[in-house]
């Protein structure tokens, strides 16, 4: 993982431009080992930040620690499946462990809408000490002047973290609100094995090398003569708002813009115009149904765009379709560096008692440490939080190799 990482803020909005794009378009009937490069960016946008790493030792915080025996601490999160799981276990482990004495009690609101709107709803003292949410509804809770500034928690000589410990975290994954609770990105799954018999020895870096690789396919399924699967190949267009985000800021684009949404950028538009002459060239084509794995295994798609999280969706796919091919994810091909789009939710203090927010803090230091960012990779498979966990993984690794591509 690289370090360079800006927060995304507006899921609601980018799938508009994507149905704009591609409203003059026809479905498409389904029924007819490279290596990633190493300068691979990491794409993170926000316009406020609330913690920074700055190795900076500051005066101790002037709490005694016996002053936390008994202190509890309510944290409310949106985890659901193995996440919850696991988070309910790491609620338990440190209750009973912690030499402080804090107690922990964990509230699951299984999404997080309902977990805004329970936040929303919520009288002042009925909030949380810890509130596990997204950067963009913490911003919210920041501009009400909630959150609490974790740069003092961080730095402490006490009960901060040192400086070997803040530089095992990518600086990227601090850039928004509070600490980093779980980080996931947007790739694109691609089948080495049929690119290779497409004459390509290596993934597509540049959005030439793109279009090429997925114009090819599509080539491929246009020679033969049925005519029913001609606009099969390519790359699945789909409109996640991470996967329109991504070939924006692939162009060079944003949608921050002196510190106002703006989409009307003319990187914006040529990232657009750059997908919209992919699907008017049959080297993208839009689906009918939601299988996009089931397109990849089939190998109607050289490219589907996709989560880390759905990896387990892709192995299970290739498997069912009995499909031997070689593939892996990559990053979207940039006009400088690869780069994906990181986002997850973030370990928010909120105000409370001085004792409180050191008893969160403690607490969110504590499921951060490597041990548990080990298990949370092991449990959820998404993005290792600091590099030390990718040596604390090696069966996961060599059990899921697109996954080591992906997050390393």
């Amino acid at each position: 993982m690289k370090n360079h990482q800006r927060l995304i803020l507006f899921p609601l909005l980018i799938p508009i431009l994507i149905v704009l794009v591609f409203s003059a378009c026809t479905l498409v009937d389904p029924t007819a080992t490279p290596a990633v490069q190493s300068s691979v960016t990491f794409e993170d946008e926000t316009t406020t930040a609330t913690s920074s790493l700055t190795n900076t030792p500051l005066p101790s915080l002037g709490i005694d620690p016996a002053a936390l025996r008994g202190i509890e601490v309510n944290a409310w999160h949106a985890f659901a499946g193995d996440a919850n799981v696991l988070f309910d276990e790491l609620v338990s482990l440190f209750n009973s462990t912690n030499e402080w004495g804090v107690i922990v009690t964990a509230s699951g609101y299984g999404d997080y809408l309902t977990l805004d709107e329970v936040m929303q709803a919520a009288s002042a003292g009925e909030i949380p000490q810890l509130l596990i949410t997204l950067p963009e509804q913490g911003l919210r809770w920041q501009a009400e002047g909630l959150v609490v500034d974790l740069s003092p928690y961080l730095d402490d000589r006490e009960f901060g973290m040192s400086e070997k410990e803040q530089a095992d975290f990518p600086t990227a994954f601090w850039t928004s609100v509070g600490a980093p609770a779980q980080r996931s990105a947007r790739f694109l799954y691609y089948n080495q094995t049929w690119a290779h018999e497409l004459g390509f020895t290596v993934a597509p870096q540049t959005q030439e090398e793109f279009r090429q690789q997925a114009c090819a396919a599509n080539a491929f399924f246009k020679s033969d003569p049925d005519p029913a699967d001609d606009g099969f190949g390519g790359w699945v267009v789909d409109d996640n708002w991470q996967t329109v985000y991504s070939w924006m800021l692939a162009f060079g684009g944003s949608l921050v813009e002196d510190g106002s949404l703006s989409f009307t950028r003319d990187e914006n538009e040529a990232a657009l115009a750059y997908l919209k002459s992919l699907y008017d060239d049959n080297c993208a084509w839009l689906m009918t149904d939601d299988a996009p794995y089931q397109a990849l295994a089939a190998r109607k798609a050289l490219f589907v765009s996709g989560d880390l999280a759905e990896l387990t969706s892709a192995q299970l796919a290739m498997a069912e379709a009995g499909n031997a091919d070689e593939w892996t994810l990559i990053p979207f091909p940039g006009l400088e560096d690869p780069l994906v789009v990181g986002y997850g939710p973030s370990y928010i203090l909120l105000r409370s008692s001085p004792e409180e927010q050191l008893a969160a803090w403690l607490f969110t230091r504590w499921l951060l440490s490597a041990e548990n960012q080990a298990r949370w990779v092991e449990m959820t498979g998404l993005l290792p939080l600091r590099y030390s966990v990718m040596n604390l993984v090696q069966p996961y690794r060599t059990a899921n190799p697109q996954w080591e591509n992906a997050a390393l």
